[in-house]
């Protein structure tokens, strides 16, 4: 039986990141990173970027580090309703909704998981906020995501199937670039050894933007853990970091526009020339393909259920 994707996704709107030092990498997203805090209680802080989402990252206390929930934006309500009913001619039962969000930032949606565990949010009707400038060297809002697998096969036919993902490459079988709009990527898969947050990577407007950025952490004694280069996949530039919890983030700038009706996708060799194109980046040191390994991460559901047994 043949099952039309569940929804047109629009973008990635933002994550949700679980961390047992939410002061502490609350305080490294708003005053280093350049994001800006929208609301925040005991448990939470929601941060936005300078682009048009109510926020691009929400900081939520867990005891140890995983991801929350990936958030992407769909057209309208109907589209979500129409959502629910897809997934459950598929047998998927939503966890959540459809309906209105009980959250900030307000908006109609559903949430699901998929195969892994991971908490999928499909949102409309999100609250609108001021513009902000773009002079600054600070993130428009989140780029993509790279997850990690232990099924790079069975995950890719998840969010092209049932998503409606396309995929724009692959690093020979070892990463998928999937997009939803025009962008190379909004998310990849890693094959791994388990399911974890791989990293997450914050859009700069510019290049010039992007080595500001970087200038703006090394003036906070930060440097990178691997870059800046310019990637072979997705063509975008990049310089991966740690927060205080030890999770990845990125800065990009420049990724790939894809015109649709005439891309193909290729495969590309995992070699240094091609995964940094600039070759000023070097390898990547054993320390951040550590933190991008993770813990194993059974999703922030499994993680209910566990406290509730």
């Amino acid at each position: 039986m043949h099952h039309e994707p569940v929804a047109r996704l629009r973008a990635l709107r933002s994550v949700e990141l679980r961390t047992p030092a939410l002061t502490r990498a609350a305080d490294f997203y708003t005053e280093v990173w350049g994001l800006e805090v929208v609301e925040s209680d005991r448990d939470v802080v929601w941060l936005r970027g300078s682009g048009t989402e109510h926020h691009a990252l929400s900081l939520q206390y867990a005891e140890r580090n995983g991801l929350g929930r990936i958030s992407f934006a769909v057209a309208t309500p109907a589209e979500i309703d129409e959502a629910a009913r897809r997934l459950l001619a598929r047998g998927i039962v939503p966890v959540a909704g459809p309906g209105p969000l009980n959250q900030v930032g307000g908006g109609y949606g559903l949430r699901f998981t998929d195969p892994e565990g991971r908490l999928i949010e499909l949102s409309a009707n999100v609250f609108a906020v001021a513009p902000r400038g773009r002079d600054n060297a600070v993130p428009v809002g989140v780029t993509h995501t790279v997850l990690n697998t232990a099924d790079i096969d069975a995950s890719v036919d998840f969010y092209t199937s049932v998503l409606g993902m396309r995929v724009s490459d692959w690093s020979e079988h070892q990463m998928a670039f999937l997009r939803c709009n025009t962008d190379h990527h909004c998310i990849a898969f890693n094959q791994a050894e388990w399911a974890s947050l791989n990293h997450v990577a914050y859009e700069m407007t510019s290049i010039d933007h992007f080595m500001r950025g970087l200038g703006r952490l090394r003036h906070h004694g930060i440097t990178p853990h691997w870059g800046p280069g310019r990637h072979g996949p997705g063509n975008n530039t990049f310089s991966y970091f740690t927060d205080p919890a030890g999770l990845v983030c990125e800065y990009t700038s420049e990724v790939d526009q894809i015109i649709e009706d005439a891309w193909i996708a290729r495969t590309w060799r995992r070699t240094p020339e091609l995964s940094d194109l600039w070759g000023t980046a070097g390898a990547p040191s054993a320390e951040i393909r550590s933190h991008m390994a993770g813990e194993p991460d059974p999703g922030p559901l499994a993680r209910i259920q566990e406290a509730s047994i």
